[in-house]
């Protein structure tokens, strides 16, 4: 199972319109809207990526739409992958349980600057 989010466009005159549009089909789901933006937010749910790509493209020929984009996307099976190699993983670094290694001689590269700590500019 699939499930994206899409961000639908529409001209504030039309706002009304297509969102009782959007609402009656039966190729997503709304959830929330902005008239003065021009916005409506809506999810589609598909058996694979193809399915939810028909349906995006279904709501992009609607009419009075000006853009329809998917904007974030969750893949049932991509994640059960994902926490598969997290699981096979050694969530700590090997250098970590190195006791050759002196703490002295490891350097950071990650961000301080908004950071407040004694003895770092």
């Amino acid at each position: 199972m699939n499930i994206s989010s899409i961000v639908v466009q529409v001209n504030r005159d039309n706002y009304d319109k297509l969102t009782e549009l959007l609402k009656e089909s039966e190729i997503c789901d709304y959830h929330f809207g902005d008239k003065e933006k021009g916005k409506i937010i809506v999810t589609i749910e598909g058996k694979d990526v193809g399915e939810e790509i028909e349906k995006l493209v279904k709501i992009q020929s609607m009419p009075r739409v000006i853009a329809a984009d998917m904007m974030q996307t969750y893949q049932e099976d991509m994640l059960s992958e994902e926490i598969e190699k997290l699981n096979e993983e050694d969530m700590v670094p090997a250098m970590l349980n190195d006791d050759t290694i002196d703490a002295k001689d490891i350097v950071y590269h990650g961000d301080l600057k908004k950071k407040d700590i004694p003895g770092i500019v």
